[in-house]
């Protein structure tokens, strides 16, 4: 039945036995655990500098600290570019460390979410970073999934459920899911549920929201499974008492975090701006340099040798070629001030009082939630501005269709008084 190759880390196929860990572990299926973040403290540095030397800015400046320390062509002390080198380096740090402290608390509040696992043969509170592939759940009604679940039973007749699945897709018009048959009567009963042991063998992780191919081994039968039997992580369980699911796939590998990618850096368009301007002005200032640096030549092979008296350099053999050379990255270092370092500062100074702007904004507002405006990264705000087209698949995107009931027939018997109806536009209340 397995087409698992123990010693390859590609997965072709995956095989889930419920109630079963030490079974499951054997395939070394990745646990419940997310992360969003980007650093540690251990990796904080080493990958916040490389990103940081991209910035061509960045890695001139540190190019040239190199060349002052070489005495032959350095016309000024180390300590004058350093000190606003190391500056800027130090404001971006903390800011970036700021931003990754809100991702870690962020997926420290999801990874510590509680869930009912059943543990021999009992309902645990256990936390959600805790659950493990082949573990059976228990979900109440207006909880969020853990994982990527086959749901097993409900409390709705034939095993219906009903999910809200606005964190995948966008849509809060709730989607229907429906057990097997065969699990379905499993009911709430804990000790069958405990006792159950059919296995899964389906597709291995994916990205694929509207799709899963499996089958469950069941008692010397099997039955197909598809997407309309599982419930993925992310969704809501709406309008349903509880139910009961069979944790298929866990934490990275479920199809939100599959779909989610890795955590990379994003330049803007101002920072591929910034980069551009910097190098046309590293241009001109190479530029300026050759050009000083052939006068010079010219200027040693002419008059140059009439001055050793009064100017007495170590060698008279020197060659003027070399001489211009050494004059070329001298002009590079006394030129410096010409690459503007202390624009990205300002940039990163301007994001970051962006960022409060949109978090004071009042009509941003919603008072009904209480809930403010919230700028969780200070990296991109600035695109913002430059939208020019928003892509709608429908007008409910848009708009938000609110039914309030005033008036209905029952029997013969009226309840309520005038019906009314409302559409709230969005478009004429701004």
């Amino acid at each position: 039945l397995t087409k698992r190759n123990f010693s390859s880390t590609v997965e072709e196929e995956r095989h889930v036995r419920a109630n079963d860990r030490d079974y499951n572990e054997r395939f070394s299926y990745a646990d419940n655990h997310i992360k969003t973040a980007k650093y540690n403290v251990f990796t904080f540095l080493p990958i916040n500098l490389f990103e940081q030397f991209q910035r061509f800015a960045n890695a001139y400046f540190l190019v040239l600290l190199i060349l002052q320390l070489i005495p032959e062509i350095s016309s000024l002390s180390w300590f004058t570019t350093i000190v606003p080198l190391v500056l800027v380096l130090a404001i971006t740090a903390v800011k970036d460390a700021t931003d990754d402290y809100f991702r870690h608390k962020s997926d420290q509040q999801v990874n510590t979410r509680q869930s009912q696992v059943l543990i021999k043969g009992k309902l645990q509170n256990e936390k959600w970073m805790n659950v493990r592939v082949g573990d059976i759940i228990k979900l109440e009604n207006n909880q969020f999934v853990a994982a990527d679940l086959l749901l097993l039973s409900s409390s709705e007749p034939y095993g219906l459920c009903y999910i809200e699945t606005a964190e995948l897709d966008g849509e809060t018009n709730l989607k229907v899911r429906q057990a097997l048959t065969v699990t379905s009567d499993l009911g709430d009963d804990v000790a069958k549920l405990a006792d159950f042991n059919g296995e899964v063998i389906c597709e291995p992780p994916n990205n694929k929201l509207d799709k899963f191919t499996g089958t469950l081994f069941w008692k010397d039968n099997k039955y197909p499974l598809d997407n309309e039997k599982m419930l993925l992580r992310g969704c809501v369980l709406r309008n349903t008492e509880w139910c009961f699911g069979l944790v298929i796939f866990a934490g990275l590998q479920t199809k939100l975090m599959q779909n989610c990618g890795r955590t990379k850096l994003k330049r803007t368009s101002i920072d591929k701006l910034m980069n551009t301007l910097v190098l046309w002005i590293f241009g001109f200032l190479i530029c300026m340099g050759i050009i000083l640096a052939i006068g010079n030549t010219i200027w040693e092979q002419k008059v140059g040798s009439n001055f050793w008296e009064y100017l007495q350099w170590k060698e008279l053999t020197i060659s003027a070629v070399f001489s211009g050379f050494l004059t070329f990255w001298s002009y590079v270092i006394i030129l410096n001030t010409v690459v503007p370092i202390s624009l990205y500062v300002s940039v990163e100074v301007l994001r970051l009082g962006h960022s409060y702007f949109i978090n004071w904004d009042r009509r941003m507002y919603y008072s009904r939630k209480a809930t403010p405006a919230e700028a969780r990264t200070t990296t991109l705000n600035e695109e913002l501005g430059q939208v020019e087209f928003i892509f709608s698949d429908k007008t409910g995107t848009l708009t938000q269709n609110i039914m309030v009931f005033n008036k209905c027939s029952i029997n013969g018997k009226t309840y309520g008084t005038l019906a009314h109806f409302l559409l709230y536009d969005r478009k004429n209340n701004s």
